[in-house]
C-alpha cells in the first residue's frame, strides 16, 4: 500500500514540480501553491496527498505550514522502477540482437 500512495502521489504534475522544488529546501503550503497559480487550499490538498505518501512532512508554527522532503520515502519506487527498467534494458538489447542477425542475412 505504500508504494501505492507514493505513485498516486507522483500522477499529478502539481505534486511533482512540490517535490522538485522541496528539494532545494523547506517551503511553505503558500510558497509551494504560488508559482502554480493555486489557492492555499488546493495547495494544502496537493500537499496532504505528498504527506499521506510519506514523501514530506508538514510542521505548523503558527499560521505557517511548512513543508519538508522526505527523499528516503522514494527509494521503494526508485527500487521497483529499477527491477523494470533492467527488464525492458534486457528485452531491447534482445530485440537489437534479432535486428542485427537479421540485417546480417
Amino acid at each position: 500500500m505504500p508504494l501505492d500512495q507514493v505513485f498516486h502521489a507522483l500522477a499529478h504534475d502539481a505534486r511533482r514540480d512540490m517535490l522538485d522544488r522541496l528539494a532545494a529546501g523547506d517551503l511553505t503550503v503558500g510558497a509551494l501553491a504560488e508559482p502554480l497559480a493555486m489557492t492555499f487550499a488546493g495547495a494544502s490538498k496537493h500537499v496532504k496527498v505528498l504527506e499521506q505518501a510519506g514523501l514530506i512532512e508538514r510542521t505548523v508554527e503558527g499560521r505557517t505550514h511548512r513543508c519538508r522532503l522526505r527523499p528516503a520515502a522514494l527509494e521503494p519506487a526508485g527500487a521497483w522502477l529499477q527491477r523494470h527498467e533492467r527488464y525492458w534494458t534486457d528485452r531491447l538489447d534482445a530485440l537489437e540482437d534479432l535486428i542485427a542477425r537479421s540485417d546480417d542475412r
